[in-house]
């Protein structure tokens, strides 16, 4: 059985993106668990089932976004000993246009056996597309999806 505490594994998570280890990310998720994505936008999805479909929304993330820093972390514990609040922020560089990012995020981690059972991530598409370079494509998937 693998342990941690829901904000152990937040933190871990996070050492790992820095590493650029995309695989041993998803490897935090429980085989069902799940990411949920609230304010998805355009073609993001806003739901993934499993640490496959982790694994795979993740496997190309180095490729977009150089996370360079986490620039603040606030972690709140709630009356559940299983789940966490995160707020955080990432600073680094998109990595097609070497532009530096700012991103803010809040997260609501839940974890049980020491594996994350669910992730619901609180974030900008607006900010993530801006950031990416990718702010038209968003608008146009916005603007296709609403036509």
């Amino acid at each position: 059985m693998v342990s941690g505490t829901p904000e152990e594994i937040f933190r871990r998570m996070i050492d790992l993106i820095l590493a650029k280890d995309m695989n041993a990310v998803a490897d935090l998720w429980a085989p069902d668990g799940i990411a949920e994505f609230p304010f998805a936008a355009g073609s993001s999805p806003r739901v993934l089932r499993g640490r496959e479909e982790v694994r795979a929304y993740l496997a190309h993330y180095p490729d977009l976004m150089d996370m360079e820093e986490v620039a603040a972390l606030t972690v709140r514990s709630t009356e559940h000993t299983d789940t966490v609040v995160v707020e955080w922020t990432a600073t680094g560089r998109t990595v097609a246009t070497s532009q530096p990012y700012r991103l803010d995020y809040i997260v609501v981690l839940t974890a049980h056996d020491g594996l994350i059972t669910l992730y619901r991530d609180y974030w900008s598409p607006l900010s993530a597309a801006a950031a990416s370079g990718g702010l038209a494509g968003l608008i146009d998937s916005l603007e296709r999806k609403n036509s």
